[in-house]
Parts: C-alpha cells; structure tokens; sequence
C-alpha cells in the first residue's frame, strides 16, 4: 500500500513538473535543461549560480522561474557598495513608538534573485552565508527565520573580472548547482525573435505552483528510493575528485549529499520513485564542478572542470542490474 501510495505522489509531482517548466518556457527558449536544474534545486532545498556571458537570459531565467511560483521574490543588483544590512536587513528607531523596529532586507524572501554576486565586497558576499546554510539571518544579535521555501538564484559572468571578488570556495559550497546556459540554437534564437517580436512574455506569465505544493513536493522527494549500488556509485564519483591527479581540492561531503538529494528529484520530476545511475550522470558536472580548484599545470593544458568531471564519469565503472 505504502508503495502504491508513493507511486501516486510521484505522478502529481511528475505532473507538477511537467506544468511547471512548460510555463516558464513560455518565456525561455531551448532551455528545458536549465529549467528542469532549477527545480532540482528547489525539490533539494539548495540554491544555484547562473554562469554565462551577458545577455543570454540569466535573469529572465530566474524572473520566469520566480513567476512561477506563487512565492515572495526579491531582486538585489550586487555592486561594490552594497552594506551587509542592506541584504539582510537592519533595526531602526521608530520615532512614534520609541522604540527598535525590524526592517526586512530583501533577502527575507522566498526566491532571492542575486545578481552579479561577484560585484559586491566580501564582507556582503558573507552575509548570503548564514541564510543560504541555515535558512536564517542574524542582525544585532537578533535572529530570525527565513520562508520557506527559500531559494537564492545568482548570476554571474564568468568572462568579465574587472571590479568583481571571486567567492570563495566556502561559499561556492554553499550553492548545490552551478548551471551554464550557453549561446542558443540557431532555431531558438529564431523563435527568441518571433516570441518576443510583439510583447514580452515575462509580463504575462501566471503562477502554476504554490508554496504548500512545493513543500509537499519535497516530502515525496526524500521518499524516492537510492539502491545500495547505486549510492555507493554515487560516492565512489564524489571520492575520486580527491584522487584525482588533476584536481588540488576535490569535492566535500556536503557535495556528496548534495548529489545525493538532487538525484531524487530528478528522478522524481522524470516520473520515478528510485534513481538511476543515470541521474548521477546528468547532475554530477553541475553539483560537482564548481566546488573543484584545479592545479595550475591542469588549467594551462586548457582542461576546465567539467572536462575533469567528465573523465571521472568515465573511469568510474556504474552499478550494472
């Protein structure tokens, strides 16, 4: 019964899904891909850098997915001068009252869009690291719980460096995805024309999901099955970024179980209740190579992180029945 029940739940998600990411590409072209990642990382609970060069719909990306759930969101244009209180908040005093009030900064909000985060100084970059870990904010000592769901989508550009602070590899640890977009097809770019000849679509997309059907569909997330073998395929990938002879810091054990926890909801959003080393496969480079730092000899030879995941993939031999 208990299985039988699972396998209904698995099919509303499955459906959910499906509802979801028809509806921002309503927006976003020959980008399901994109799309079905960020929902991984809102079934996972974990959050996801947007990485590509300027202008190929990293933040209409992001608005389309926020637009789609009928959440809170909120938008902070990372700059240089940004203070930490003006992303997490401050305590001002209320004349009228007499006393301190609480005013919330944006990033009290269910769906954080963080653009150019690698614009802003270090000291606001680890203001993101309390909330994006603990789903909380502390300000004056004061602390206080995020919504949930909670999500923070940031963008970045990987060519432009002038004026930007790298984050650290503390804080890419934090993000469970890191997701690339990439140039469009030439048909895409085609239907990119024609979509948005006439109007914007962004303006008119409706919300299709709600918050309490997102928490529900992180319940039945954590009930999707991982075989023995294929968990032990799972962390045998994830231990051998530490061997590799190529990588100078392989990948944590906070990355294992974030590999983990996104395999089942692939697995979920694809309409199954048990995951497949397939869906190790599909997630590893996102989940795995932006928490990687490659030896200098290694990035000299031209190879890049994914090249280094993939060869990993390769060599590591997959459960079989």
């Amino acid at each position: 019964m208990a299985a039988d029940n699972l396998t209904e739940e698995i099919g509303r998600l499955h459906e959910l899904a499906r509802r979801f990411i028809d509806n921002v590409e309503q927006v976003i072209v020959g980008q399901r891909s994109s799309i079905e990642m960020l929902l991984v990382a809102l079934l996972s609970e974990g959050h996801v850098i947007l990485e590509d060069v300027p202008g190929v719909g990293k933040t209409t990306l992001a608005k389309a997915v926020a637009r789609s759930l009928r959440v809170g969101f909120k938008r902070i244009q990372f700059t240089a001068d940004l203070l930490p209180s003006d992303v997490t908040g401050l305590n001002y005093f209320n004349q009228q009252t007499g006393q301190f009030e609480f005013l919330p900064g944006p990033i009290m909000a269910h769906v954080v869009l963080a653009d150019e985060i690698n614009r802003a100084t270090p000291r606001t970059q680890a203001c993101l690291l309390e909330a994006m870990q603990e789903r909380q904010v502390t300000v004056d000592g004061e602390t206080r719980p995020l919504p949930r769901p909670f999500l923070v989508l940031a963008t970045q550009n990987p060519v432009e460096q002038a004026g930007t602070f790298p984050l650290p590899e503390a804080q890419l640890d934090r993000f469970l995805l890191r997701v690339r977009q990439g140039y469009p097809t030439f048909e895409s770019e085609n239907r990119i024309l024609l979509r948005f000849e006439r109007t914007n679509p962004l303006a008119h997309l409706a919300s299709v999901v709600d918050a309490e059907e997102l928490l529900a569909m992180k319940d039945v997330r954590r009930r999707v099955r991982v075989a023995d073998k294929v968990r032990e395929y799972l962390v045998a990938v994830v231990r051998a970024t530490r061997e590799h002879p190529s990588i100078r810091l392989g990948a944590s054990p906070r990355a294992t179980q974030g590999l983990y926890t996104a395999a089942q909801a692939l697995a979920a959003i694809r309409g199954r209740d048990f995951v497949l080393p397939d869906d190790v496969k599909a997630l590893a480079g996102p989940v795995l190579a932006h928490r990687l730092v490659l030896h200098a000899q290694t990035r000299l030879q031209g190879y890049d992180k994914e090249a280094v995941v993939a060869q990993i993939l390769e060599q590591t031999d997959v459960p079989l029945g």
